[in-house]
């Protein structure tokens, strides 16, 4: 039996954003874990919002961009993020104002940052995991 309790997420950004926004007004939802299926993209979001929990208002946000999934899994809050094997920050939670097109992942951050914040390109790498 292995040690590990969940597969690690990768991904490849498909769609890079540069902005930021200080009241955004995202709605964290009632899970703490969501289920993503291989090709499927979703929206990759920074936050300095660290302790928030389920219902809270998300309003200082800056946005990396979109994300494929290159296999299915489950995201949970707490996973670690890297992009390109840096460390970047843990999932905060999701926000599905978009949904089913697709979810908003939350990272938890120490200061919200964009794709040109740190060097993201067409392709870069992002996992979610321990």
């Amino acid at each position: 039996m292995s040690n590990i309790e969940k597969r690690i997420i990768r991904g490849r950004f498909v769609k890079l954003l540069f902005h930021k926004q200080k009241q955004r007004g995202m709605k964290l939802i009632d899970f703490k874990t969501r289920c993503v299926q291989k090709r499927e993209i979703h929206e990759i979001v920074t936050t300095t919002h660290k302790n928030a929990e389920c219902g809270d208002t998300i309003n200082e946000v800056g946005f990396l961009g979109f994300a494929e999934m290159e296999c299915g899994g489950v995201v949970e809050r707490g996973d670690l993020v890297k992009i390109e094997g840096k460390p970047i920050g843990h999932v905060l939670g999701f926000d599905d104002c978009h949904f089913p097109n697709h979810y908003n992942i939350l990272i938890s951050v120490d200061k919200t940052i964009t794709a040109k914040d740190i060097n993201i390109q067409v392709e870069s790498k992002i996992t979610f995991g321990n």
